[in-house]
């Protein structure tokens, strides 16, 4: 069996459902090759935090590492896609009880924020306690993945989701479409663009599914 991918990013249009306060997504043609210009060309004006992003530490965290000082090797690699039965709160190890964590390195979380309306901002959606990050910290997980838009509450001001997984050495993917990805294990291409400085950045992100010898 030949390996399948699934296309996991949330696909970006002006109009989207961006976080409270950030900037909207913007695309503005600045070359036209209807009005005469030699080739079409758009301006992009968006946040960093984007549709499907990760978070870089400094985001959250004075003195974080930033885009360009984080290890590629976190976002590219083995990962485990697990469904939840909660659509809001916080989740504990116990949500995750018999799905037989720390089977890859990477952990990617899907809820109802899947199916979310992509116009809309659901501020309600799960995330992870800092008892859950410990856990995860514990089996070796290097990578948070979530469908929902924030590891912590739409209303948290102290982030402690965040502080929690960065404290277990734990990064961060938000924004995931986990939309008909069976639950299993894959390989994960989640890779952020190159900014100097930067607290995030969109990403395309991908699984491929393991192939099969004949």
């Amino acid at each position: 069996m030949t390996a399948r991918l699934y296309d996991i990013s949330r696909t970006l249009f002006p109009g989207m459902a961006v976080w409270p306060g950030d900037a909207p997504f913007e695309l503005r043609p600045t070359g036209s090759l209807a009005e005469g210009d030699s080739a079409n060309v758009t301006a992009l004006s968006l946040s960093a935090h984007t549709g499907t992003h990760v978070d870089a530490p400094y985001h959250f965290a004075a003195g974080g590492q930033t885009l360009e000082q984080i290890d590629l090797a976190v976002y590219w690699g083995p990962a485990q896609v697990v469904s939840v039965g909660k659509t809001s709160g916080s989740l504990t190890a116990a949500d995750f009880a018999g799905y037989g964590l720390g089977r890859a390195p990477r952990l990617l979380v899907r809820s109802g924020a899947s199916l979310s309306d992509p116009r809309t901002f659901q501020p309600d959606y799960v995330y992870p306690s800092p008892e859950l990050a410990d856990h995860l910290g514990g089996l070796g997980v290097v990578l948070y993945g979530t469908d929902a838009p924030s590891v912590d509450d739409a209303g948290s001001e102290s982030l402690p989701g965040h502080h929690a997984l960065q404290r277990n050495g734990i990064f961060i993917l938000e924004g995931l479409d986990l939309t008909g990805v069976p639950d299993g294990l894959y390989e994960l291409v989640a890779l952020p663009l190159r900014i100097r400085g930067g607290d995030g950045s969109p990403v395309r992100a991908v699984l491929r599914t393991h192939e099969n010898p004949a």
